[in-house]
């Protein structure tokens, strides 16, 4: 009897211990940030930071999503359109309509009162002309993605005919993300700066001005998948990684800071950041590291709700904070901040099991993964 080898570029790497840490982070980042908005500030003002996690969160995705479209054109074989854009559909469609349904049928529940039309939500462009201060904005990044993956299939079947265009499309994507982003940060530009309104809506929440970190996951991915010497070497190397990856997210944050939002911030944050968590996501899948092999606790169950946790967040906020205005609890307080965290992954839990988890299911058996 012969013993069954499994190529290491082809294992399901979704529920690798760094992963799972690195998609825990993001989630409570964005969490942290996003209660911030609402009054549950930290001492120090290190939430306004907390927004980097959707940046995480596109590398994460375009690693494990790129990976997951790539490893049949490694072995030779096509990309089932089909399965794959039914597996994207049951994994992310039920969760969703039914927290816009909220949004739509009980407004009394939503954090704002106004909200972007239904059909944007619907056909998932809400991030085209988006700005904050409406209701259920956050859903966003979600629209970034549903559109990058509409596309990147074929992206991928095109270069894997043409070689060269596996280096020239994501090139031109983000040497034409900074172009663009400069065009549109001068076009935006006041007297301190590039106008806060004109960076949510022209560069912040765009699709064509934030694929970067998606683009380099996807890269990270194919690396792997085709050039398996070149990923042994960049894995082994994660022990140098680590720090410049955390100085290029420092550094990207230091460019931003301030009452103003300078140019140099609008044209280079999104790349910087891209790299820098490209970098960390390298050395959370490394073997030289023990992020790959040492579980935290906790953070194998936050990284599986995280989905759920992203799309539920501002509704929970939201009542929390008016409990808290209710029984006279101080925002700031110890007790608020603890209290809208475990809020958060409470509802969370509950719409991944009533929801998330049964589609789950359902996709297994309907569209299961080869």
């Amino acid at each position: 009897m012969t013993e069954t080898v499994i190529d290491p570029r082809f294992q399901d790497r979704e529920r690798q211990p760094g992963l799972d840490l690195l998609r825990a982070l993001a989630i409570i980042v964005v969490v942290i940030y996003h209660a911030a908005l609402f009054g549950f500030k930290l001492p120090g003002r290190v939430d306004r930071f907390g927004w980097i996690g959707v940046d995480l969160f596109f590398v994460l995705s375009g690693y494990l999503i790129g990976g997951q479209l790539l490893a049949p054109l490694a072995r030779g074989r096509h990309i089932n359109l089909g399965r794959f854009f039914a597996r994207r559909a049951l994994r992310i469609m039920p969760a969703y309509f039914v927290v816009l349904a909220i949004y739509i049928f009980l407004s009394s529940w939503r954090e704002y009162p106004e909200m972007y039309p239904t059909w944007k939500f619907l056909l998932s462009v809400q991030n085209i002309g988006l700005h904050g201060g409406t209701a259920f904005s956050h859903a966003w990044s979600l629209a970034v993605e549903d559109q990058f993956y509409l596309c990147l299939p074929f992206i991928l079947l095109f270069a894997n005919r043409w070689p060269r265009a596996a280096i020239i499309i994501p090139s031109v994507i983000v040497l034409g993300g900074i172009l663009l982003r400069t065009f549109l940060a001068y076009q935006n530009l006041d007297e301190t700066g590039v106008s806060f309104r004109g960076f949510q809506v022209w560069i912040y929440y765009p699709t064509w001005t934030r694929l970067d970190p998606l683009v380099f996951g996807v890269a990270l991915a194919a690396i792997e998948k085709f050039r398996p010497e070149w990923w042994k070497r960049l894995t082994n190397s994660a022990i140098w990684l680590w720090l410049p990856g955390l100085a290029l997210i420092v550094y990207a944050l230091y460019l931003g800071e301030g009452d103003y939002v300078p140019v140099t911030a609008a044209i280079w944050q999104f790349p910087l950041l891209g790299l820098g968590m490209a970098a960390l996501l390298v050395c959370a899948v490394s073997p030289r590291l023990p992020l790959r092999r040492v579980a935290i606790p906790g953070a194998a169950f936050i990284a599986s709700v995280a989905y759920s946790a992203y799309l539920i967040q501002k509704l929970v906020i939201h009542f929390v904070a008016q409990f808290c205005a209710s029984n006279n609890i101080a925002l700031t307080s110890v007790w608020a901040l603890l209290g809208v965290e475990l809020c958060v992954y409470f509802a969370a839990t509950l719409l991944f099991f009533l929801v998330e988890r049964p589609s789950l299911q359902l996709r297994k058996r309907l569209a299961p993964r080869k």
